[in-house]
Parts: C-alpha cells; structure tokens; sequence
C-alpha cells in the first residue's frame, strides 16, 4: 500500500479530522497546526494569534483507494474558502482556508482544482484559500484528537460539527469506510 499525505486548513479541525478519519482510503487525519512563526506551539497560543498557526489536518491516506483530488473535494464540501481568517464564528488567522501542499503535483492539483471551481461559479464569493508549501507539522494536543466523537454533545459539536458531518456523510456515502468492502 502506499501512502501520501495532505494537510488542509478550513476552519476548526474537529470537523475535518472527523469526516476524512471515515472515508475509505484515509489511513489517519490528525488534528494540528501549521504554517506559524513558533516551535512548538500550543492550543492556547494559536488561539490568542501569537503563533501565526492554522488548525490544520493532516491526512495519510492511499492514492490507489482515494486520490488527492478527491480529499480536496471533500475539503471545498466541508467549509467556506470565501471567508478569509474565519469560519463562521471562528474569526482569526488560525481559522484561514489553506492547502499545504507536500508535493509540486499537489501544488499544481490544489491550483487546478480552485481554478474549475472558480470558473464554474461554485462559491458565491472569491475563493480565498491559500495554497502554500507544508511546513512543520505539529499534532494538536491528545485532547483534540477524535474530539468531536469524544464529545458529541459539546454544544459546539451539535451546532457546528455534526452538521458538516452529516452533510459530508449525505454527500460521500459511497466512500465511507463503513460502506465499503474491507480489502482486509
């Protein structure tokens, strides 16, 4: 099996790391941060703007089973890359849409495929997402990671999280995990 990776920023990371944790085809989505101007930053410093971090996930997954383009899909379903350093309520450059690429092919990829949605008039705004050279990733604290399955009742989870689950689970039914065949 071989294995690539993406690091996406769109917003808190609760929500991206639950839906790409269930496709088929992602090995793991691990919330984090990246992109910022400090070693070791932490959950407090990103949140108080001090790291120049985005919340980020990065995701192992098999080209084979599911492509990069295809994540990025999933990616441009899950938030609003017109809202620039903000998802919703989650105002701060921490919140910014972001593609890091890891590759040349993903940097031209990430370009092509904002370029299609921009001509097709998918967004009713300016697509504003960044796409920048991955830098060091840093995992987010444990208590970050499968946050959202960990406490789903979280009133942030139930206003803001489930929805993008279940819109992402209408739309990509075929490719959850739970909907496929194990190759096992």
């Amino acid at each position: 099996m071989t294995h690539a990776v993406a690091t996406l920023a769109g917003g808190c990371f609760w929500c991206l790391e639950t839906v790409f944790n269930q496709l088929h085809g992602v090995e793991s989505a691990v919330s984090g941060y990246m992109g910022g101007h400090t070693a070791n930053p932490t959950y407090e410093g990103i949140c108080n703007g001090d790291t120049g971090h985005a919340e980020v996930v990065q995701v192992s997954f098999d080209p084979a089973v599911i492509s990069y383009r295809e994540l990025l899909g999933v990616f441009f379903t899950l938030h609003d890359p017109t809202q620039l350093n903000r998802q919703g309520n989650d105002v701060g450059t921490q919140y910014r849409s972001a593609i890091l690429w890891h590759t040349p092919e993903q940097q031209a990829e990430a370009q092509a495929v904002i370029a299609e949605l921009t001509a097709a008039r998918q967004f009713d705004a300016p697509i504003v997402t960044e796409v920048t050279a991955a830098t060091r990733f840093y995992p987010a604290e444990d208590y970050h990671q499968a946050y959202f399955g960990q406490h789903p009742n979280q009133p942030y989870c139930q206003f803001v999280v489930a929805p993008k689950v279940a819109k992402a689970r209408e739309k990509y039914a075929a490719q959850l995990k739970e909907n496929r065949p194990s190759l096992k």
